[in-house]
């Protein structure tokens, strides 16, 4: 009940911000708009603490007016706390999915990736959000190694492709033709990428083997609810190979920054995409173009997402930033870890792997590239130094690099 309260509350700024202050808040963002350029962001910085200036007015002087849009405002934020909270909690699985007691139906895919130089023998079906920052890191690994799959673009309000399935939640990788039914799920972005670069190690080893060795752990929090969680989920698994001519010390980096992308940068992603109300429908209109939301949902569906969807995100921004207190600008948030991050890759070095990407890599380019379209992808290569790696992990996974690591036998150079 707190949380509708405080969220009710959010709605009604929201809801009073959308009407007289947008001219207001479009004209600071024009005005944003010609400080992307990297000798303009100490400005940008400077005028930070004003920005708020665009989160306060008085009242009108019409009080029934100003009665009714408070109660609209108020019942906005209440309705969709369900939704934002749900939303919110239902991101990034964090459990490998026991099998549901409805019978799996044979996947619908909305796009197949096929790929002639996959050698690998994988039958892969992913299950997706197209804008997903998770989703992205996971395609991001299978199109590096020039992988075929299937993509199945998941209802993003009912998750009707997902029923079957215990686990309800996206990405959802599933291996075909593997386990006891006939497949076997991965639920957790950063496990799969580490079950695949273990398999890519030795691919002469079954891949369910492989699987055994990210074992679940499950616990209980002060409130009693269940939390899952796999420990070795950063982890590649080497087998047989002799540890002891890895490169140790550059494991360990990757493990830190695999980590740090999850834990992190993946905080920042939000709050940004979802600023101002209008930079949220400017993102909810891209992604309903890329996921193709017109033609996977009902018109109901559509409508209210189009329609209250930019509301609710620009809320559950508004909510990360809290929780993960960010800067009043979260611009300079997003910025700053971006910074941290070419520090770690080094002005001497392609990749944080050296001269081929990592899972480092790849998650982090996942990650960023789920804003490719927005504003704030422009404002991020305006105003970082992350371009230039960007663009050779773009070329890297566009041109399916890692697929020339993959020998015929079996092994990987």
């Amino acid at each position: 009940m707190a949380a509708c309260i405080r969220l009710g509350c959010t709605g009604l700024a929201v809801f009073n911000q959308a009407v007289k202050p947008l001219r207001i808040c479009q004209a600071f963002n024009q005005h944003a708009a010609g400080l992307r350029a990297p000798s303009n962001r100490n400005i940008l910085r400077q005028i930070q603490p004003h920005y708020r200036l665009l989160h306060t007015r008085t009242a009108p002087n019409n009080h029934v007016k100003y009665t009714v849009r408070r109660a609209c405002g108020l019942a906005l934020g209440v309705t969709l706390t369900g939704y934002v909270v749900y939303r919110a909690k239902n991101i990034q699985p964090t459990v490998l999915a026991d099998e549901g007691n409805t019978p799996r139906p044979p996947p619908v895919p909305r796009r197949r990736i096929i790929n002639e130089t996959d050698k690998t023998g994988l039958k892969l079906t992913l299950y997706q959000y197209e804008s997903c920052p998770f989703c992205c890191k996971v395609r991001a690994m299978l199109d590096y190694y020039g992988l075929s799959y299937d993509i199945v673009e998941v209802d993003t309000l009912k998750r009707t492709q997902l029923k079957w399935s215990a686990y309800r939640k996206v990405p959802l990788l599933v291996l075909e033709g593997v386990g006891v039914d006939g497949y076997t799920q991965l639920g957790d972005s950063s496990m799969s990428l580490s079950v695949l670069e273990t398999y890519f190690q030795d691919m002469t080893q079954p891949i369910e083997k492989i699987v055994s060795y990210y074992p679940i752990i499950e616990e209980k929090t002060k409130k009693g609810k269940k939390v899952f969680d796999f420990p070795n989920k950063y982890f590649v698994m080497f087998g047989e190979k002799d540890v002891k001519t890895c490169n140790m010390d550059g494991l360990k980096q990757e493990r830190k920054w695999r980590r740090w992308n999850d834990e992190v940068l993946m905080h920042v992603i939000t709050p940004n995409l979802y600023r101002t109300i209008s930079e949220a429908s400017s993102a909810v209109r891209h992604f309903a173009e890329v996921g193709g939301w017109k033609e996977n949902l009902d018109t109901k569906q559509y409508w209210l997402i189009m329609n209250v969807g930019p509301y609710a995100m620009y809320i559950l921004g508004k909510m990360l930033k809290s929780k993960y207190k960010l800067k009043q600008e979260v611009r300079l948030s997003l910025y700053d870890e971006c910074d941290k991050w070419m520090q770690a890759v080094g002005k001497k070095e392609q990749f944080l792997g050296g001269d081929r990407p990592n899972l480092a890599d790849l998650s982090v380019y996942g990650t960023l590239s789920c804003m490719e379209g927005c504003p704030v992808f422009e404002d991020l290569m305006a105003n970082t130094g992350i371009g230039n790696w960007y663009g050779r992990m773009r070329k890297a996974v566009k041109n399916h690099d890692g697929a020339r690591l993959l020998t015929s036998n079996g092994t990987r150079r």
